[in-house]
């Protein structure tokens, strides 16, 4: 029996794995009160697997936001720990930000979790940054100070466009080729981070500046308010 225990360990973490992108992709494409057959068959798993996982669909809730945000922390960190230009790191890191369909997932999902279920966790290292926002924030402003970013980009002209580009466009179901024309999109838009030739940018950015301090705010304030909606 012990040689079979890491094969089922195994087994059960890829099961696992496999739900969770089988649902985010699910409540990306048909919202939170989507089938839950439907994530089970995507997963390649019987509805009995699943419910194992996850035996209620708040469980899953949780588990896919969690999920997300963990994957965009370590795709973060792993910018920032770069060598290198810091834009490169920074158009990385968006790249695989919009990957995770942070910008659909999360939205179904909003009134399902607390801030502090995902949020409130303590750090394994005082060392660490307390939330990928710091950590991004971090890389931008190593940007800005290399030169390689334009000094007037700010935390949310960065995050704000993932989430935006992660959007399904409208139309009646996913438009083929829709992911691979938001990469395309966030290509050209992480070049116009970059400062022009001259001492600075030839157009001032209009619009509302939303900083790292600024998006906390409205990130606490958008899941609470959905919270309270559904309480």
């Amino acid at each position: 029996m012990s040689d079979d225990t890491p094969r089922m360990r195994a087994d059960a973490r890829r099961n696992r794995e496999q739900i969770l992108r089988a649902a985010r992709e699910v409540f990306a494409d048909q919202g939170p009160d989507a089938p839950l057959d439907e994530i089970a068959r995507r997963a390649g798993v019987g509805i009995a697997t699943l419910y194992r996982r996850f035996p209620t669909r708040p469980d899953l809730f949780r588990g896919v936001a969690a999920e997300v945000f963990g994957a965009v922390d370590e795709a973060a960190r792993h910018a920032a720990g770069a060598e290198g230009d810091p834009a490169d790191a920074l158009r990385r890191f968006m790249h695989a930000a919009l990957d995770l369909k942070i910008g659909s997932v999360v939205p179904a999902l909003l009134g399902h979790f607390t801030a502090d279920e995902l949020f409130g966790r303590e750090r394994a290292d005082p060392a660490d940054p307390a939330d990928p926002v710091e950590t991004v924030d971090h890389l931008l402003a190593r940007g800005r100070a290399t030169g390689a970013i334009r000094p007037d980009v700010v935390f949310g002209d960065i995050v704000l466009m993932i989430i935006r580009l992660s959007r399904p466009l409208p139309g009646g179901g996913r438009i083929p080729d829709d992911d691979a024309l938001a990469h395309r999109q966030l290509d050209l838009y992480v070049d116009g981070l970059r400062p022009t030739g001259s001492p600075g940018p030839t157009t001032a950015l209009g619009g509302p500046a939303v900083d790292a301090a600024a998006f906390l705010r409205i990130r606490e304030r958008v899941i609470d308010d959905a919270r309270a909606d559904v309480d």
